[in-house]
């Protein structure tokens, strides 16, 4: 367990060199979700939420603790055997950590030098598990055999206390020079100053937030923004050295953007609600914000891109983030007039580092993993045909557009108000559409015009309320919403893969 101890903490030195994402288990535990089936990886986030990643490497961690207690069960009586098991430690994570899609060839280095000097350290404190002296037919040693029971005791303490406190020292080494390096990242979003709109967005209407008990804000604090992403280290760019590449099909001007360039163009803001696919029938991994940022369809003008309907030679827009996410987008909907964005702020400050700073996607209408890309670094314009994006490799469907749900956030399920006229509230969204209307049932019974709160636009969502007489006993609520096209919200109940959950959402309740 110290040579296991040993290999982590040196290979976070070395990683805090090449880059803190080459760590063996940021490494191993991006090669296995990247590797996770669909349905395992919507139960983690189901059960989890965002502390999904700290299972994720507390498992890790486990598993690499077993595998030190067996290697050293193994070395005691095959020495050399044991140091050689270390290695494939060291092997694994260099495969890992090269293999991944942002992968380069010096992200083998941590593991390897890891794994390497862990070996040796395996090596020298079995070394010294020798007996101190020789065969002691009283102790038990007979045929010239050496009493095992008998070593240096004092030796080995010594030992392996200073192997422990150098492993220790190399491994916050490391995070300081870790930390050092991401100071300026830091600096540079703690300095930036959002530019003063060209394009304000309008005042959120004084009705869009019902005053209710349960029901949340109108707009979701940073703070409580969902995120679901496979960054198991979040990114941590430096705005003055970050640059993005516009490329590929039918461009006809390939640009390449410092974060001052954007800067200089006009900027817009806009209220603009966001959803993961991966949010089950009344989830919590929806979010709705203002952001600030320049408008996607203006940058590929520039370049020469014309959309499919007008003779463009891409239908898919490639976002490539700095973590190895692909995220495609269908070109038409980027430039059909809706308020796409590469983004540079949230709510009034500088996109938080879990949010995608310096520069991320936001594109009404789409789920997330079709459009809102984090940390972006590449646009790379090409088709359906010829490329298929991270998830879309994994299961889930090409394009993505958000599907009209509702939810009830008051009452909780198996809340227990009191018998009289209690408020049902929650929210409904069709983003890029709009919400016409929403309705509560009780008990299956018949439909009831909800109130809606006043709409802010057609990319957001909208809150309502309905006042029920509620009678003592056992009920079970159910809502569902309209959109503006007409199309109502379906009851059929189906997961999340492999283009989002349907069905209404419902919530049992006891009334005293």
């Amino acid at each position: 367990m110290i040579a296991g101890f040993c290999a982590l903490a040196v290979a976070e030195l070395v990683a805090a060199v090449v880059r803190p994402e080459a760590g063996p288990v940021t490494a191993v535990g991006g090669a296995v979700i990247d590797r996770t089936p669909p349905a395992l990886k919507d139960f983690a986030v189901r059960h989890f939420g965002t502390n999904d990643k700290l299972v994720l490497e507390l498992g890790i961690l486990t598993l690499l603790t077993l595998f030190a207690v067996a290697v050293g069960l193994l070395a005691l009586r095959h020495r050399l055997a044991g140091s050689a098991a270390v290695l494939v430690f060291g092997v694994v994570g260099a495969v890992a950590a090269v293999g991944r899609p942002e992968g380069r060839p010096a992200d083998a280095l941590p593991s390897a030098v890891g794994g390497v000097l862990a070996s040796g350290v395996l090596y020298f404190l079995i070394g010294r598990l020798a007996p101190a002296s020789g065969p002691s037919p009283a102790a038990g040693g007979r045929g010239g055999e050496p009493d095992r029971g008998t070593f240096d005791r004092r030796g080995f303490v010594i030992a392996a206390s200073a192997a422990a406190a150098a492993s220790a020292g190399a491994g916050l080494l490391g995070r300081r020079l870790t930390a050092s390096v991401q100071a300026g990242a830091a600096a540079s979003r703690r300095d930036l100053v959002l530019p003063v709109p060209d394009s304000a967005a309008p005042a959120v209407p004084a009705g869009a937030g019902l005053r209710i008990p349960g029901l949340g804000s109108f707009v979701t604090p940073n703070k409580s923004f969902y995120r679901v992403d496979t960054a198991l280290v979040v990114p941590r760019l430096d705005a003055a050295e970050w640059r993005l590449r516009v490329h590929g099909r039918g461009v006809e001007q390939p640009l390449t953007l410092s974060f001052r360039d954007l800067l200089r163009r006009e900027i817009i803001e806009r209220d603009i609600t966001l959803a993961c696919v991966s949010n089950e029938v009344g989830g919590p991994y929806i979010g709705n914000a203002r952001w600030i940022g320049v408008r996607l369809a203006d940058l590929l003008r520039e370049a020469g891109v014309r959309p499919p309907s007008r003779g463009g030679r891409a239908d898919q827009l490639v976002a490539r983030s700095v973590d190895g996410m692909t995220i495609g987008t269908p070109v038409e909907d980027v430039m059909d007039g809706r308020d796409a964005l590469l983004a540079l702020g949230m709510n009034g400050e500088p996109l938080p580092f879990e949010h995608g700073f310096p520069v991320r996607m936001v594109v009404p209408g789409l789920y997330g993993y079709v459009s809102a890309c984090k940390w972006i670094k590449d646009i790379e314009l090409t088709t359906f045909d010829d490329y298929d994006a991270y998830w879309v490799k994994r299961s889930w469907s090409q394009q993505a557009p958000v599907k009209t749900e509702s939810r009830i956030d008051t009452p909780r399920p198996f809340a227990s108000p009191k018998a009289g006229v209690i408020p049902v509230a929650g929210v409904a969204w069709a983003q890029h559409r709009g919400i016409r209307r929403v309705e509560v049932r009780v008990d299956g019974g018949p439909w009831n015009t909800a109130r809606l709160a006043a709409e802010d636009n057609r990319d957001t969502w909208r809150q309502w309320v309905w006042e029920w007489p509620a009678t003592s006993g056992n009920h079970t609520l159910e809502v569902r919403a309209t959109d503006r096209t007409g199309a109502t919200q379906t009851g059929r109940r189906v997961g999340t893969v492999p283009n989002g959950a349907t069905g209404w959402h419902s919530v049992v309740v006891h009334v005293a």
